[in-house]
């Protein structure tokens, strides 16, 4: 044994290796312009003595060659990456044998990365996108012609007209607070949404609706909006404008405020629809002890426990965002609530699929055919479908 090793040993270093030959290199297509395609052949006789090759990269004209990546002998083609578009290149590739000897070649083309009008590693999110517009665009068209949308029942918005009676009966007033972020959270946004339904029901019922806010903004946004809401009811007469106003920008002055407001006023009905930090649970815990009717609605996952401990109806996350659509029954909010749900049953899709084949694959690990195919797909799915 330790003759045959000793002459394989001297057999390999006699070897003369020779470089890969027919090199050739290439721009790559459909893509952003960082990438260049490179392709070769090493020859048959020596082959099983090539253990790697590997690959450098200069910017033609310095001559600094840099190893970019080794493969493995058996591969003839790589795509190198990261580039930079534009740039001339020349490329380097060494065969490198068992013991150490080594034989190069450059490339005698000089290669330039270039953007193209397509960017074939977006493929897959073109028809994402596709899917997910095409979905919306379905839906609006099919609400426009009178069809119905089932629409989940949200007990949170369905309750605004009870809450506002509620305080009609009793003779107290509506409290409404947006949240105590400014106009650009779309949290505050999705607030006076549900403040226009609010406003326009407490027109029809002659109730008084009080707004104190902590941005000037959001102040100057909600008179705006009750004052439409008003009008649209035939009240514009019952529209008082004192009563949505600016109380300070600091977090526990505002609350201390609503806190002193609620105990001496006692309102019927609390609506808390908006962004909210810690102030969540002194609001919802204060409307509890007076006795009112509570609705919550944030997308802050933090302060949704607290909403949901002290108020009647709390509006999380997604049925927050789709008040909007759901109050005012109109085609192309509803249409549009539809498409996202089209989309969101896609992720759903892609997501257990993805779960499935990489329990498979780890389970099963690459030495059989089944855990292979899984762990491709893996990869596939993760870094060209998502990458």
């Amino acid at each position: 044994i330790i003759r045959v090793a000793i002459f394989v040993l001297t057999l390999l270093q006699a070897i003369s290796l020779s470089p890969p030959t027919n090199l050739k290199v290439s721009d790559h297509p459909w893509d952003h312009g960082d990438k260049i395609d490179l392709m070769w052949n090493i020859p048959y006789d020596i082959l099983p003595f090539v253990k790697e090759v590997h690959i450098y990269s200069s910017i033609s004209g310095k001559n600094d060659f840099q190893l970019t990546t080794i493969v493995p002998s058996h591969n003839t083609s790589i795509t190198i990456d990261k580039l930079t578009n534009g740039t001339d290149y020349v490329f380097q590739l060494v065969s490198v044998g068992y013991s150490g000897e080594h034989s190069a070649v450059e490339t005698s083309e000089i290669a330039t990365p270039t953007m193209q009008l397509f960017d074939g590693n977006r493929f897959w999110l073109s028809i994402i996108v596709f899917l997910f517009c095409g979905s919306v665009v379905y839906w609006i068209n099919h609400a426009r012609k009178g069809k119905p949308l089932k629409i989940r029942k949200i007990a949170g918005l369905e309750a605004v007209d009870e809450a506002v009676g509620r305080a009609t009966e009793m003779g107290r007033s509506v409290l409404f607070i947006p949240g105590i972020q400014d106009m650009n959270e779309i949290q505050t946004i999705a607030g006076l949404t549900v403040l226009s339904r609010v406003a326009k029901v407490a027109a029809e019922y002659d109730a008084k609706v009080e707004v104190p806010t902590s941005r000037s903004l959001v102040m100057t946004a909600a008179r705006e909006t009750i004052q439409a809401s008003y009008l649209s009811a035939g009240r514009p007469d019952a529209y008082n404008q004192d009563l949505i106003y600016y109380v300070t920008d600091e977090q526990f002055g505002y609350v201390a405020y609503v806190q002193g407001m609620m105990v001496r006023d006692k309102p019927a009905a609390c609506f808390y629809m908006g962004a909210f930090f810690a102030e969540s649970l002194l609001l919802a815990e204060t409307g509890n002890t007076i006795g009112a009717i509570q609705l919550a609605g944030t997308a802050m996952p933090a302060q949704l426990p607290f909403f949901v401990a002290a108020c009647d109806y709390t509006l999380i996350g997604e049925e927050f965002f789709a008040a909007s659509a759901y109050l005012s029954g109109e085609a192309e909010q509803l249409g549009s609530l539809k498409g996202q749900d089209f989309g969101k049953i896609i992720v759903g899709i892609g997501i257990i699929v993805g779960v499935i084949l990489s329990s498979i694959a780890s389970a099963s690990g690459t030495e059989s055919p089944i855990g292979l195919f899984c762990h491709t797909a893996v990869n596939y799915l993760k870094n060209v479908i998502l990458g």
